[in-house]
């Protein structure tokens, strides 16, 4: 075999391949005696049917398949030897044709490379990182809101009802004295002064006695989340049905135990945990983006288009999933495809050179990433989204995004060992942690 290389840009390269002719024969032979295996012709025992009869009955798909695994294999060679890896998927731009025994092939790929730059020192790096604090207060507010989701209601009287009561309430909608379909509710429970309705509509139940009704024109903003109702204004008509207390249990073991707790102590301390491990996560991230700010401060390197091109679709495609949860669409934000990569653009160069410095750190540290990872982050996908692994898999394959996938896992391989390597100082949080306020009780 036969290759040269040639450089086009600090990150992009050209490998042009020539197989000699009996690699040609090789490769077509290996394919041949595979089918030879698994084929079965009318006639012949299975195993038995003569190479050459397999070879004309199956021609085209034996071609193809000895074609791909010597450009494979070829290609495998020259970077090995080379020692060239390339960070996005290999290009063909002369794949040479179809194979003819007893001649040779010449191809040539394209591909991206980590641009070559000076890795600045990690081992020893200074970097504070705050220590998870809990205040008893915030674990006071936990146990408050578990007394009221558990608080009996009783009655409060006729009313009007105020914050921090309950409204038991019937209502409907209407848009130019029509009735407004899917916007009618009957006999529940509306808690006042917490957020969960249009500060509108409170004050329009907060005006209503108990057994009476009441109507006002309640306007929905624009970017309330039902798209068929943002930007109008309804009138909306109120039944108060009753006016209601919240009776809290009193705070002792047995209220633990309705939660699963063994004890009110354990409770509280399993509160104390939840919120540390949480704060502990935050703080190390917190960290590691500082430790990747100083090492990226001053440094300058080429992107590799294939990689930032990658960044800019997952941006999109994590803001058309966000879309989504709105009951939303990329549509609705009136802009197109090119605006969107624009918008998204200063983004996704900063996540590029954080990708890249951190693959080099892996090169540096000798990581890799096993297939049975990647196999196990696509079990996590299917879990998460209920499909089919082989159908995740080809898809991830198909569009290339498994390297990014085996790129995003090296690349948390390689942080984690940067940090290890750092000189991690805890410090205490910069934020005092607010009074909670125990309006519960």
């Amino acid at each position: 075999m036969e290759y040269t290389i040639e450089e086009l840009s600090p990150v992009k390269r050209k490998i042009s391949i020539t197989a000699e002719a009996h690699d040609v024969d090789d490769a077509i032979a290996r394919s041949v005696a595979y089918y030879r295996k698994s084929v079965q012709i009318d006639g012949f025992r299975k195993g038995k049917v003569p190479a050459s009869v397999v070879e004309k009955r199956f021609h085209d798909h034996i071609y193809q398949e000895a074609h791909q695994a010597l450009v494979n294999a070829r290609v495998g060679e020259a970077l090995a030897e080379a020692k060239l890896e390339p960070v996005s998927g290999i290009q063909f731009v002369e794949d040479g044709g179809a194979l003819t025994r007893g001649q040779g092939l010449s191809f040539s790929v394209e591909f991206e490379v980590l641009p070559a730059f000076e890795l600045p020192a990690y081992e020893g790096l200074e970097v504070e990182k705050e220590k998870a604090v809990v205040a008893d207060e915030e674990v006071d507010a936990v146990i408050a809101r578990i007394r009221k989701d558990r608080a009996e209601l009783v009655d409060a009287g006729e009313g009007p009802a105020v914050d921090g009561q309950v409204a038991h309430i019937s209502f409907e909608a209407f848009e130019d004295g029509k009735p407004v379909e899917d916007l009618k509710t009957e006999h529940f429970d509306l808690p006042l002064g917490e957020g969960q309705a249009l500060e509108e509509f409170e004050k329009l139940v907060k005006s209503v006695k108990a057994g009476q009704s009441g109507e006002g024109d309640i306007a929905f903003p624009e970017n309330f989340p039902a798209q068929n109702l943002a930007g109008k204004t309804l009138k909306i008509r109120v039944t108060v049905h009753a006016v209601k207390d919240r009776k809290l249990p009193e705070i002792n073991d047995d209220l633990a135990k309705q939660v699963g707790a063994e004890s009110m102590e354990k409770l509280r301390q399993s509160i104390r945990d939840s919120y540390a491990h949480s704060r502990e996560n935050a703080a190390r991230n917190a960290a590691q983006k500082k430790m990747l700010d100083k090492l990226l401060s001053g440094l300058e390197f080429p992107l590799p288009e294939s990689l930032l091109d990658m960044q800019i679709r997952t941006l999109i495609a994590e803001t058309s999933a966000r879309l989504e949860q709105q009951g939303r669409k990329l549509a609705d934000l009136g802009k197109s495809e090119e605006e969107l990569r624009k918008d998204m653009q200063k983004q996704a160069e900063e996540l590029t050179r954080i990708q890249v410095l951190l693959l080099a750190i892996a090169r540096k540290e000798g990581l890799s990433v096993t297939q049975a990872e990647v196999d196990n982050q696509l079990y996590r996908i299917c879990i998460q989204t209920g499909e089919d692994y082989h159908k995740v898999r080809e898809a991830y394959e198909r569009t290339g995004m498994i390297h990014t996938m085996r790129d995003r896992l090296l690349a948390d391989k390689a942080m984690e060992a940067a940090f290890a390597k750092a000189s991690v100082k805890e410090v205490e949080p910069m934020k005092e942690i607010a009074p909670v306020r125990k309006n519960a009780e």
